[in-house]
């Protein structure tokens, strides 16, 4: 079921801009200059925006667990595992996840879900959630115009419930990089954006010690930590490096008192 949506206040001030300088154009055309250079302006403004994960500047945005009453139990945080399902690593992941008593949201891409669904039931069966990290997993995402970008979730998010049995109500672009469309058509299909407080950059920092130090610095209740099962950097050994990472990451959780927990437990259907 849809939801509502209502635009992020720059995207409503950048539709006044557009609108203001057509109009400023037509009714007096040595304007037209002017008006050209402040829609490209705009245009400079929203791209620098969606090349920011985090931000919320073009619609809402989870970058936090929602803030607790004090005293109501330990603290929490998120594990978010991003590219998979990967035949070699998946498997490795989710043994270490038993033995070390953590519960994580996968974010399948969907040709890789396709592939591999005896991998996202057993992501499932051993209760995690799995969520939707687009179809094609393209560079190019935040490119896509509305229509493309509907379709690529869209079939990311039919091939990831028929593979795993549980339907997504969480979704992440390509390196979390957007743009205007997705918002609306987000609300559309009824997912949430979810980025993350802190990620290791896995994907390229092969030394097991430099990822847990970004995961790890200044970690509190509430956090979302990004690492990923598919395409994870390799360490000397050969051994992908989220493997060498889960073990103390664990450890420091535990230290702290923080437990993990579920997008899908920190944001409950309402």
């Amino acid at each position: 079921m849809a939801r509502a949506w209502k635009p992020a206040p720059l995207v409503t001030a950048s539709a006044a801009v557009h609108g203001a300088a057509i109009l400023g154009a037509a009714l007096e055309p040595a304007l037209w200059p002017w008006s050209a250079a402040a829609v490209a302006a705009n245009h400079a403004l929203l791209t620098t925006v969606g090349l920011l994960p985090r931000s919320r500047g073009l619609g809402d945005n989870i970058t936090r667990l929602p803030v607790r009453a004090p005293a109501v139990g330990p603290g929490r945080v998120a594990l978010t595992i991003d590219d998979g399902p990967d035949p070699e690593v998946t498997p490795r992941v989710l043994d270490l996840l038993d033995e070390l008593g953590l519960v994580a949201s996968f974010f399948l891409i969907g040709h890789r879900a396709q592939r591999h669904p005896a991998l996202c039931h057993a992501i499932v069966a051993r209760g995690h959630r799995v969520e939707n990290h687009g179809h094609s997993h393209s560079h190019a995402f935040s490119l896509f115009g509305p229509a493309r970008m509907r379709a690529d979730i869209m079939q990311a998010q039919s091939a990831i419930t028929d593979a795993s049995g549980q339907e997504p109500r969480f979704f992440r672009p390509t390196a979390g990089l957007r743009n205007p469309f997705l918002d609306p058509v987000l609300a559309r299909l009824d997912l949430r954006l979810a980025s993350w407080t802190r990620r290791a950059y896995d994907t390229r920092e092969p030394q097991a010690p430099r990822v847990l130090q970004r995961l790890c610095r200044n970690l509190a209740d509430g956090d979302i930590l990004l690492l990923h099962d598919g395409h994870a950097a390799r360490m000397a050994d050969g051994a992908p490096v989220v493997l060498a990472v889960l073990p103390p990451l664990a450890a420091r959780l535990a230290q702290q008192g923080l437990a993990t927990i579920t997008l899908d437990q920190a944001f409950p259907p309402a």
